[in-house]
């Protein structure tokens, strides 16, 4: 993104409309920064974006944006719940972490790869991976079938293959095992970023909260995506995304039909998520295998004390050492406090 258009609300009370760009010399430059990744309901309201791959300026806009793969190989593969146990299911976990920390390096041959782990609740019959890979990479069908035998390594169940064919870019754009959840259900997600491979007491609590037989429902899941690459060539401070270092992005969520007790499948979710982070007080404090939580996901239980035990607050679980600056452009471009919501940046 090279520039913003922000509608803000001055100390006086007045609307004014202000384009924000990346320019070193742009005095709005810090309002810019801050919709690199916080921007959502906090300082204005966004009216125009500005995008650009980096090159050198022209007049054909094919030019000037980022290029899409042409084509995709798309892979769906799932492991019957029927044949794990703790044991193979463990080694699934820790297969599909340990692969992103060995393979998460901006010059990885894997950077053309894309993977969401869903390991759903018992009752759903089966954990899915989808798989993505530009067809423009070198022996892309070989990068499919490594990443898959590594990730199935001695767990002991073969895979069912859904699927695997080549579609065109724009089509898995609308279909491709990604897409989010049907609008007419209820949804509450948990999220967080890996920086290392599972512990085993964090393995050890999924496998508890997904075989649970107190709570049966085909709607709950974890969600685990691939990170890193590109990712971290950007410094932590460049953007209000701080977390540059991680592997994947994942969450405890669960889906409901509307009328459905919500009691049950929120204390669920949040129970799971309180003893996947139970070492670092219910939330995922930045450490050497945790890297806090992405703002897509706003989750306001990071700011109760009944699920955050940690003492660390939800801002720097967000943002990290972003925070302060952040505060600051709140400060100059909405000091009214117009802009606000459950996890919306506080005045400093």
């Amino acid at each position: 993104m090279q520039a913003v258009e922000v509608v803000t609300v001055t100390a006086a009370g007045t609307v004014k409309v202000v384009v924000a760009t990346s320019a070193t010399g742009d005095p709005n430059r810090e309002l810019w920064w801050a919709h690199t990744g916080a921007g959502g309901g906090n300082f204005g309201v966004v009216t125009r974006f500005w995008l650009s791959n980096g090159a050198p300026r022209g007049t054909e806009p094919s030019q000037l944006l980022p290029r899409p793969p042409r084509e995709l190989l798309v892979s769906n593969v799932s492991w019957a719940w029927s044949e794990l146990n703790e044991t193979s299911f463990s080694r699934l976990m820790r297969n599909f972490s340990g692969w992103y920390e060995r393979n998460s390096d901006p010059s990885s041959p894997y950077t053309a790869l894309f993977s969401e782990l869903k390991p759903t609740h018992r009752a759903a019959g089966a954990i899915g991976l989808t798989t993505q890979v530009d067809t423009a990479a070198p022996g892309a069908d070989r990068l499919l079938d490594d990443y898959l035998a590594a990730v199935n390594h001695e767990v002991g169940v073969q895979f069912a293959v859904g699927e695997r064919r080549r579609i065109p870019w724009l089509h898995a754009t609308r279909w491709s095992g990604f897409t989010g959840p049907d609008p007419t259900m209820c949804f509450k997600g948990k999220p967080a970023y890996l920086r290392r491979t599972f512990t085993a007491a964090q393995v050890s609590a999924m496998y508890r909260h997904l075989t649970r037989t107190d709570y049966s429902h085909g709607g709950a899941l974890m969600l685990i995506s691939g990170y890193g690459g590109a990712v971290r060539n950007v410094a932590p401070t460049a953007t209000a995304v701080a977390q540059r270092d991680s592997i994947l992005k994942l969450q405890t969520a669960v889906l409901w039909p509307s009328g459905d007790d919500e009691t049950r499948h929120l204390a669920w979710v949040r129970e799971f998520f309180r003893d996947l982070y139970a070492a670092t007080g219910g939330v995922p404090v930045p450490d050497d295998v945790n890297d806090g939580m992405f703002i897509n996901y706003a989750d306001v239980d990071v700011r109760d004390p009944q699920w955050n035990t940690s003492g660390v607050p939800w801002s720097a679980l967000y943002f990290k050492q972003n925070y302060p600056r952040l505060q600051a452009a709140k400060a100059k471009w909405d000091p009214r406090n117009v802009f606000r919501h459950g996890l919306s940046i506080e005045l400093p």
